[in-house]
């Protein structure tokens, strides 16, 4: 028989409020809660295993693509869940190779061109974000802080960045989710302009231990959606 639990009880053994394990459940994310006769939550074990592939998940992806997996697991899309686990495996996959790519790019001192694109001598907002993988408001938005410069085109008045703009740029979009303060990038920039290479390594290195912990929480989360998975067949089965 099923272990029976409170909410309280629950959140005690995850940290959470009771708030907030009712909040999953009005956002459909877990199995439905019986009721006891006095209309109180009765949580089972299933429920336990819900809210705690939840918290990994969160502590793993973004809330939306948190929510998504728990939603389709909830609806019974068990293979898209995982795909959406898979995913978001391939994308840190991908970002740690373009940073690998940025770092040799570095160390070379060369900035011709990134995994077989041409960086050219100038480039508009357009192709500078395609190059750095990121939109074009998040490059106006630290041309706006100060951290980067462009030119205009003087035929039509449109931003164009300079080879040494677009080292920036790369710099920036590897490291903007390491070095979360202005003030740090914009150290981090100066060092790269006095040619203090090393410090700037370092900034990548951390960047590396970044995703090293990323994905190691990812693997977490997908054991526990795993478990999750299991339980929900097992008391299928037994039905």
């Amino acid at each position: 028989m099923s272990s029976l639990y409170t909410p309280k009880q629950i959140a005690s053994m995850l940290l959470v409020s009771t708030t907030t394990l009712r909040k999953y459940e009005d956002l459909d994310l877990i199995p439905d809660v019986p009721r006891t006769k006095s209309n109180r939550r009765s949580y089972t074990s299933i429920h336990l295993q819900a809210f705690t592939t939840i918290r990994a998940l969160l502590q793993a992806y973004s809330v939306n693509v948190a929510y998504d997996i728990m939603r389709k697991v909830k609806q019974g899309h068990k293979d898209e869940a995982l795909w959406l686990i898979n995913k978001q495996q391939y994308n840190i996959q991908l970002e740690k190779m373009r940073v690998e790519s940025i770092v040799s790019m570095l160390q070379a001192s060369d900035f011709s061109s990134l995994k077989g694109r041409q960086l050219k001598e100038q480039m508009s907002i357009g192709e500078a974000a395609a190059a750095a993988g990121v939109n074009a408001s998040a490059i106006r938005h630290w041309e706006k802080e100060g951290l980067i410069q462009s030119e205009r085109n003087p035929d039509n008045g449109y931003r164009v960045f300079s080879p040494y703009e677009i080292r920036k740029i790369l710099i920036i979009s590897s490291l903007r989710k390491t070095i979360y303060f202005i003030g740090q990038m914009k150290q981090l920039l100066h060092d790269l302009d006095n040619q203090q290479i090393e410090s700037v390594e370092k900034s990548f290195q951390s960047a590396f231990q970044n995703m090293h912990k990323k994905l190691n929480e990812q693997y977490q989360a997908a054991a526990q959606l795993v478990a999750y998975l299991n339980a929900l067949e097992l008391e299928a089965s037994e039905q």
